[in-house]
C-alpha cells in the first residue's frame, strides 16, 4: 500500500460506519449457519445468503469478507465516489463492469470499541491454494487476538508494538496509551499500519517505524510493551515470510526480545510475548527459559500447550501453503518436512512451548513459570495483573485478605456423611484454580471477609479445632502465602 493521503481512509471509514459494516451487523446478516461456515474459511453459505442483496452491507461483506466480485454499479452505492481511489490506492481491483478487493478490510471489535482493519486478503478460502508472499501482511489471526487478550488495560503514557504487522495491536493500545510507538521490518505491513491507524482516527497518537525488533526505539522506554514477534523455530535457510519466521535460529529471537525488553521499559512498565520456544531433551522447558529473566524484573512465564517436533512441521507448513491439500507439490512438501524436521532433531529439539512472557520490570524478581494447558477465562489479562497484586501482598499475622468472590466450595463424600471426604477449592473466573484443602484451610478462607487479620482468625481457628495456636500459625501461614499466590485469597477489604 503507498503512502495516501488523510482523505482517503477518511472517507473510507464514512462508508463502512454509513453502510453499519460492523462486527455485529455482519453475523446479523449472514444468520449463525453462514458465519460459523464463513470462520472455517467456507463462503459458500455467505454467498447463497447475500446473493440477492445489493444493499451497501451486503455489497461489503461479498467483496471483502468473502472475496468475490461485484458489480461496479454496486461498489459505488457501497463506497460513493471512492472506487476509482481504493483502485489507486491498490485496495480494489475495476474494471468496466465489476469491482474486486485487493486487499481486505474487516471489521473489528476492539475491548467493546468497532474498528476496521485492512490487511492482505485471507488464503486458503474454499480450500483454493494458500500461497502467500514473503510480505505478506497478515490480519487479525488466532495469534493477534491472544496478544489482545493477554495485554493489560492499564491507562499508560507510552506503548509500543513490537513487529507491528497490519497495526492491530497498536489500535488496541491507542485506546488506553497517550503515544504509540510501532515498529515493522516489512514496508507494507508499515503502509498499511499506518492507514488502519488513519481509519480508526487514532494517527495522531500512533507513530509507525521502520526497523528491526528494538533498534527504532535505541534508548527509549516505554510503559507498555506488547509483542506477537516472528517466532516460528525453523531452519533461517531458504524462502522466509517476514510475518512469522525471523531468520534467526532456533528461538533466538523471544530470548533477544525477553533479554532486551527491561532496557526499554519504564520502572513499573511490563512487557507481554506471545512466543514459541525450544523444549530441549532432557531439559526442563522451565530451566531453560528461567536463564532469559533478568533478576531486576518479576516475570510470569506460561507454558499453554507443547507440540511434537512433527506435528509443529506440519502446521506451518501448512500456513505457508506448502501442504498438499493447500496447493503444495506433494515432492516439495515431503522435501522441507524431512529438512525441517532433520534439523530440529540435529538441534536436540523434543517439543515446541507456546505461551505468554510477562514481565514487569523494577519488582521484586519473583520469577514464575508455568505449565498450564488448562481452559482460561479470556481475556486473560486481569489475571496477569492480579498475580503481580500477590507478587507483592505481604502475607503475615497482620496481613487482613478477602477470598475472592468467585471461588466456590465443593464437598465430596458419601451421601448423608457428616464430614466430607475431600474440600476443594475452585475459581471460576481467571486461571481458574482448583485446590484440595483440609478443614483448617477451609475454615480460614471461609472467614477470610477482610475484617480481621489472618492472625486473629487462625487463632479462632485453633480455638475452635482445639488446636496449639502457635503450632497452627507456624503450619498455616505457608499454605496462606500459596493460596494468595495462587489468586484464592486477595489483600484488602472485599
Amino acid at each position: 500500500m503507498r503512502e495516501t493521503s488523510p482523505e482517503v481512509p477518511a472517507r473510507l471509514r464514512e462508508a463502512l460506519v454509513s453502510a453499519d459494516f460492523t462486527v455485529d451487523a455482519v453475523r446479523a446478516l449472514l444468520g449463525e449457519v453462514a458465519d460459523g461456515g464463513l470462520l472455517r474459511n467456507e463462503t459458500t453459505p455467505a454467498l447463497r445468503r447475500t446473493a440477492t442483496d445489493d444493499g451497501p452491507l451486503a455489497t461489503l461483506t461479498r467483496l471483502f469478507l468473502l472475496q468475490t466480485k461485484v458489480s461496479a454499479d454496486a461498489a459505488e452505492r457501497a463506497l460513493p465516489g471512492l472506487v476509482d481511489r481504493l483502485a489507486a490506492e491498490g485496495v480494489l481491483d475495476r474494471s468496466v463492469s465489476e469491482v474486486a478487493a485487493r486487499l481486505d478490510v474487516r471489521p473489528y471489535d476492539a475491548d467493546g470499541q468497532p474498528l476496521w482493519v485492512v490487511s492482505d486478503l485471507t488464503p486458503g478460502l474454499d480450500g483454493m491454494p494458500q500461497r502467500v508472499g514473503a510480505d505478506h501482511v497478515l490480519g487479525i489471526s488466532p495469534a493477534s487476538t491472544s496478544l489482545a487478550q493477554l495485554t493489560l488495560r492499564h491507562d499508560v503514557g507510552r506503548s509500543l508494538d513490537l513487529g507491528t504487522g497490519c497495526g492491530v495491536q497498536a489500535l488496541h493500545l491507542a485506546a488506553h496509551s497517550r503515544r504509540v510507538v510501532a515498529t515493522d521490518v516489512n514496508p507494507r505491513a508499515l503502509g498499511v499500519a499506518r492507514f488502519n491507524a488513519a481509519l480508526n482516527q487514532v494517527a495522531d497518537r500512533v507513530e509507525v517505524r521502520d526497523g528491526s525488533f528494538f533498534e527504532p526505539v535505541a534508548g527509549e522506554r516505554f510503559d507498555l510493551i506488547a509483542t506477537n514477534p516472528p517466532f516460528v523455530i525453523s531452519p533461517a535457510t531458504g524462502e522466509r515470510l517476514v510475518y512469522r519466521d525471523s531468520g534467526l535460529p532456533g528461538d533466538r529471537v523471544v530470548e533477544d526480545i525477553v533479554r532486551a525488553a527491561p532496557d526499554h521499559l519504564t520502572e513499573r512498565g511490563w512487557c507481554q510475548v506471545l512466543a514459541n520456544w525450544v523444549v530441549e531433551r532432557d531439559r526442563p522447558w522451565d530451566e531453560r527459559l528461567a536463564g532469559w529473566l533478568a533478576p531486576e524484573v518479576d516475570a510470569l512465564v506460561v507454558q499453554r500447550e507443547t507440540l511434537d517436533p512433527a506435528a509443529y512441521v506440519e502446521l506451518w507448513l501448512k500456513d505457508s501453503g506448502h501442504h498438499p491439500s493447500t496447493g503444495g507439490d506433494p515432492a516439495e512438501y515431503h522435501r522441507r518436512y524431512d529438512t525441517w524436521l532433520s534439523w530440529l532433531e540435529e538441534h536436540g529439539v523434543e517439543a515446541i512451548g507456546f505461551g505468554w512472557v510477562n514481565l514487569r520490570n523494577g519488582g521484586t524478581g519473583r520469577h514464575d513459570l508455568w505449565d498450564w494447558p488448562y481452559d482460561v477465562e479470556q481475556p486473560i489479562a486481569p489475571a496477569i495483573g492480579a498475580w503481580h497484586d500477590a507478587v507483592v501482598t505481604e502475607v503475615g499475622p497482620e496481613a487482613v485478605l478477602t477470598l475472592r468472590p468467585d471461588v466456590r466450595q465443593e464437598t465430596v463424600g458419601p451421601a448423608g456423611a457428616e464430614d466430607p471426604e475431600t474440600l476443594v477449592l475452585r475459581q471460576q473466573r481467571g486461571f481458574r484454580r482448583a485446590r484440595q484443602v483440609d478443614t483448617v484451610t477451609a475454615a480460614l478462607v471461609g472467614a477470610c471477609d477482610g475484617e480481621l487479620p489472618v492472625g486473629a482468625l487462625l487463632d479462632a481457628v485453633a480455638q475452635l479445632l482445639d488446636e496449639e495456636p502457635a503450632a497452627l500459625r507456624e503450619d498455616t501461614l505457608p499454605v496462606v502465602r500459596e493460596l494468595v499466590d495462587e489468586g484464592f485469597l486477595v489483600a484488602g477489604q472485599p
